[in-house]
């Protein structure tokens, strides 16, 4: 735990409170993941229908959404490096109540793509980075138990949203849909962060491994380092690869021949594959420094994908292949969580983590449409996923270049 300064309140939190916070977080992932990631995809074709509005052009604004989320993370990444993650959550948790009434009640497209703009700047305050932010300030050096807890629990939002949003869309119709999951985020998440994030936000703890060495701790001259920016890079890639066969997986298992049901089950699968790589990350990262951990999962992510790409058939071996993908994305979540302590410490964690998270936010809103577009250019789904485990492999190439001398050494 954080050592406290002489005079000063308890550095941290106790056992008790550590697992209360995780809890909360939990919980509070699930919530807004499923309802602004989740739900979007399935009501999508009943927005179109109903407002003649594109479903390209309704996906623009979802797309916007995680723009906007990208850009406000930076500054949103700072502030909570300064006050803590309850202010920024709450304030993020009652933003979004609005957004997703705009969203619901947009009489307009300029006034939906308003809605979701609002939406996107509520994402920044209540998704993954500035919950991973929390969970490596408050629990050190232990930060990855609880950041793969995280990240398995909050899987669970499309397990949890995707149906619920299906059987609200019926009888309430896509407006109503929104209003409801308006409601359910609002009595979940906003008390859930005023009350359940409580405690010291402790100073950062200098004596853990990679912030003891002679680590540069100027957030400015780290950002501006090669190292940092090879990092970005690598991130960025291995993002836009990894979601990019997330969203065109299905169509190219039809064009392999499975059926759509078969498909489906294979990206379900997918998130098995994706639950089973986190479980084993700890072990990864005791095993490997950042640099070789990074090679190895950006390697593992571009070897799946060149099997998805190349591999005809049986249906077994494909769902296999499937599978090894979706390890490789689960492993990769925690790869960029820990990216930045494993390398800088804890100290600027929330600025740090918002300039990594930023490009990969934008990647993430852009691969949908790219991957679209290069199937339509390369004449089918098989040379995108070349395309894509080529990007993967110089993902894992820019990765060497992400630890410099100056951090603590690297196993790898």
């Amino acid at each position: 735990m954080p050592r406290a300064k002489a005079g000063a309140e308890p550095a941290g939190l106790s056992t008790g409170g550590l697992r209360r916070v995780l809890t909360v977080l939990c919980v509070t992932q699930i919530t807004p993941r499923g309802v602004r990631y989740y739900a979007f995809p399935v009501l999508a074709p009943t927005i179109a229908a109903d407002t003649g509005w594109p479903v390209s052009t309704t996906t623009a604004a979802f797309s916007l959404g995680l723009v906007v989320s990208a850009l406000v993370g930076i500054p949103a990444g700072r502030w909570l490096d300064r006050i803590g993650p309850r202010p920024l959550m709450t304030a993020g948790s009652v933003l979004a109540v609005p957004a997703l009434l705009g969203i619901a009640l947009a009489p307009t497209l300029p006034l939906f793509f308003a809605a979701w703009a609002l939406a996107g700047a509520a994402m920044a305050g209540t998704l993954y980075p500035p919950a991973f932010a929390a969970l490596t300030r408050w629990w050190g050096p232990r930060r990855v138990t609880a950041l793969t807890t995280l990240t398995l629990l909050g899987g669970l939002a499309s397990t949890v949203f995707a149906p619920l949003t299906a059987a609200l869309l019926e009888p309430a119709g896509w407006r109503g849909t929104y209003l409801v999951l308006a409601a359910v985020l609002a009595a979940v998440t906003i008390p859930a962060h005023l009350f359940g994030l409580r405690g010291h936000w402790p100073e950062p703890d200098r004596t853990e491994p990679a912030a003891a060495e002679d680590v540069d701790r100027d957030p400015g001259r780290i950002a501006r380092s090669g190292p940092f920016l090879l990092l970005v890079a690598a991130v960025t890639l291995g993002t836009f690869s990894a979601f990019a066969v997330v969203v065109n997986q299905v169509p190219l298992l039809i064009e392999r021949g499975l059926p759509t049901s078969t498909a489906a089950w294979a990206l379900g699968l997918g998130g098995l594959g994706q639950v089973l790589g986190r479980l084993g990350y700890g072990r990864l990262h005791a095993l490997l420094g950042p640099r070789a951990r990074g090679v190895v999962i950006l390697g593992l992510s571009a070897l799946a994908t060149a099997l998805l790409a190349l591999l005809t058939g049986p249906t077994a071996l494909l769902i296999a292949a499937a599978m090894l993908a979706g390890a490789a994305r689960g492993v990769f979540t925690l790869l960029q969580a820990t990216a930045i302590p494993d390398r800088w410490g804890a100290a600027h964690y929330g600025r740090l983590n918002g300039l990594l998270s930023a490009p990969s936010t934008i990647a993430t809103a852009l691969a949908p449409w790219a991957g679209a577009a290069l199937a339509a250019a390369l004449g089918g789904y098989p040379p995108v996923f070349l395309v894509l485990a080529g990007i993967a492999a110089a993902a894992a190439l820019l990765m060497t270049g992400t630890v410099s001398r100056r951090v603590a050494p690297d196993t790898g």
